[in-house]
């Protein structure tokens, strides 16, 4: 497997790049395409680059040549994705839907992604296809925004879940980014949702060290942080369950250019993998790429190997 340094190139042909045009549904609906050379799309961060090394290294060993590319901008990778200079990309089921909506309707359009995954995915696939774009099965990890408490203040309280913290009472002051005083999903949501009494934001950002850090000295007593953080036991931190469904169903899925990437290999060989990854895996390899400084393709071959795949 390579990597392409082709980010220059990529930008100049993504200024003219805008996929099948939605008016040519003729595109949308020829028999999918099987290239044997794919270029697999990073988004840049740990986990969308060990997703994106995983599918290279599965089809490579379902016979496909790959090449991975890291874009780190969703506005350049989506349109090269629909035009198909790069053919595989991981993406996240209800963000992507939300972005797509965005694209099509206009930054004011009411957001297609929810809590529950059926609706989410269809949604999404109802924006991908006329794009050009084949959004594959989501898989059992999920990348979704989560709320930790100290372990001892949920041991000391009786949490389990957000739902318990709002029976309590408990006047709760967050750490977070500031945008969080004003997202559904936030603030508002805790409150409307759990009925917690969240007394106000603390801007030191989602999932950062001086927010943890505040959550564990007592400053602050929870943290904004994402289902996939490897790190709350450092900090002496514990997740509490969204057992309401406050949160948007960002479960992984794969999305693939349909005349290129359409056939039924790849979907073969990407599928393998939603049947292993949980998001407990997903945090756990993201810790060995940011806390280990392990290479992310020694890490999702590692993975790959201990999970028998392919079989």
């Amino acid at each position: 497997m390579r990597t392409v340094p082709c980010v220059l190139a990529l930008l100049a042909l993504t200024a003219c790049a805008t996929g099948p045009a939605l008016e040519n549904r003729g595109q949308v609906t020829a028999p999918p395409g099987d290239s044997h050379h794919l270029i697999i799309g990073s988004a840049g961060f740990t986990e969308s680059d060990l997703l994106a090394r995983m599918y290279a290294q599965l089809l490579n060993r379902a016979g496909y040549r790959t090449s991975v590319l890291t874009v780190s901008n969703r506005e350049l990778y989506e349109p090269a994705l629909e035009s198909g200079q790069i053919d595989v990309v991981p993406e996240f089921a209800a963000t992507f839907a939300d972005w797509l909506n965005a694209k099509t309707h206009g930054a004011g359009a009411a957001p297609v992604g929810s809590p529950d995954l059926g609706a989410t995915m269809k949604a999404l696939r109802a924006l991908a296809t006329p794009r050009g774009l084949t959004v594959l099965p989501p898989g059992r990890a999920v990348d979704q925004n989560a709320f930790a408490v100290a372990a001892d203040y949920a041991r000391r309280h009786r949490l389990r879940t957000l739902g318990d913290l709002g029976a309590s009472g408990l006047r709760v002051r967050l750490a977070a980014g500031d945008e969080c005083v004003q997202r559904p999903y936030c603030a508002p949501g805790l409150r409307k949702v759990y009925g917690i009494d969240v007394t106000g934001v603390d801007p030191k950002g989602v999932g950062t060290t001086p927010a943890k850090q505040a959550v564990r000295d007592g400053r602050d007593q929870m943290v904004l942080t994402t289902t996939t953080d490897a790190t709350l036991d450092q900090f002496g931190l514990v997740l509490l369950a969204d057992d309401r469904h406050l949160q948007n169903a960002d479960y992984v899925v794969p999305v693939v250019n349909r005349s290129r990437a359409g056939g039924a290999g790849v979907t073969k060989a990407l599928g393998r993998l939603n049947e292993v990854l949980t998001t407990r895996d997903l945090a756990d390899l993201t810790e060995q790429v940011d806390s280990w400084r392990r290479l992310p393709a020694d890490v999702a071959r590692a993975y790959l190997e201990d999970r028998g795949l392919p079989a």
